[in-house]
């Protein structure tokens, strides 16, 4: 093989597989588009078209990645090959941080900035109750916001010290799990690879359950909804966002977890778990942010 041929990959046919993303992307968002502005009862189809194009983001992936499987393990690949994808996941993750560094962000300005400035800071208690509402008290939570019953009305906080602390238990026993079938497949054992590979899926699924329960119990117990000013908008986008996350590692573990089974990596080459892996420490560090400046202060 000649030293082009060991640095550059040329793949042996074309893939149609970018050209269906693209419009699966466009599908969902067309349709998810429509569906918003559309009057009410008349979404139905804005609602097809966006069911069809995630169908179609769902179907693209599988094949995508089953391609990309059936190359790996036919030798396709070499060492430049693998560089890529390290750097393709890594500046994935990259964008991940900065999409959810935007939230937190968000987070940061209405509680330390907007909050004060609405409660008179600056410019007086005139200001308050003119553009709001007589009685407004400046804070966050349940400590203050709680508007009129027609734009919400009274609603309490989840305890950080139950549910919370729970999933945060959880989260960082399953980096512990998943790093430990990481040393297990770069030694070889194959059974202990598999257990806290299983371990680390059972982990975010039970993680996934208690956020479920702790949303029930927010909206039927404390009236903690999206209609709860700027505290229950940021408190369900945050935590909402990082369940999704959660939900999309916890798929990738599983399908890692079958790969693993079938014998798919070697103790060299084994870069589709360490991907995994990077994007799962990825979502325990996210959730210790959450922790400390959503539930805790």
């Amino acid at each position: 093989m000649s030293q082009s041929q060991d640095i550059y990959f040329i793949p042996s046919k074309r893939t149609e597989w970018p050209i269906v993303a693209m419009v699966a992307l466009f599908l969902t968002v067309f349709g998810a588009a429509h569906w918003i502005v559309a009057e009410p009862g008349q979404g139905g189809l804005g609602k097809t078209f966006f069911l069809l194009g995630l169908l179609t983001i769902i179907g693209m992936f599988i094949g995508w990645f089953s391609a990309v499987i059936h190359e790996s393990l036919s030798g396709e690949y070499n060492p430049q090959v693998d560089r890529s994808f390290r750097m393709g996941m890594m500046w994935f993750i990259f964008s991940e941080v900065m999409f959810f560094c935007a939230f937190f962000g968000a987070l940061f300005y209405i509680r330390m900035l907007s909050v004060p400035w609405l409660g008179g800071h600056g410019a007086g208690g005139e200001f308050t109750h003119a553009f709001l509402w007589d009685h407004y008290v400046s804070g966050w939570g349940a400590k203050g916001g709680n508007g009129p019953a027609e734009i919400g009305g009274m609603f309490g906080t989840m305890s950080p010290w139950q549910i919370p602390l729970i999933n945060t238990l959880l989260l960082l026993s399953s980096g512990v799990t998943i790093t430990i079938a990481h040393h297990a497949l770069k030694a070889g054992h194959r059974s202990t690879l598999l257990i806290f590979q299983a371990l680390t899926v059972m982990f975010g699924v039970v993680f996934l359950a208690m956020q479920a329960h702790e949303y029930i119990e927010a909206y039927t117990h404390f009236n903690l909804t999206l209609h709860s000013g700027a505290y229950g908008a940021t408190f369900f986008m945050l935590t909402g966002f990082h369940g999704l996350h959660v939900t999309l590692g916890t798929i990738m573990l599983i399908v890692i977890w079958f790969r693993c089974f079938k014998g798919h990596f070697t103790k060299e080459h084994h870069f589709a778990f360490e991907a995994v892996a990077w994007y799962w420490h990825f979502v325990d560090v996210v959730w210790l942010g959450l922790f400390v400046f959503v539930y805790v202060f």
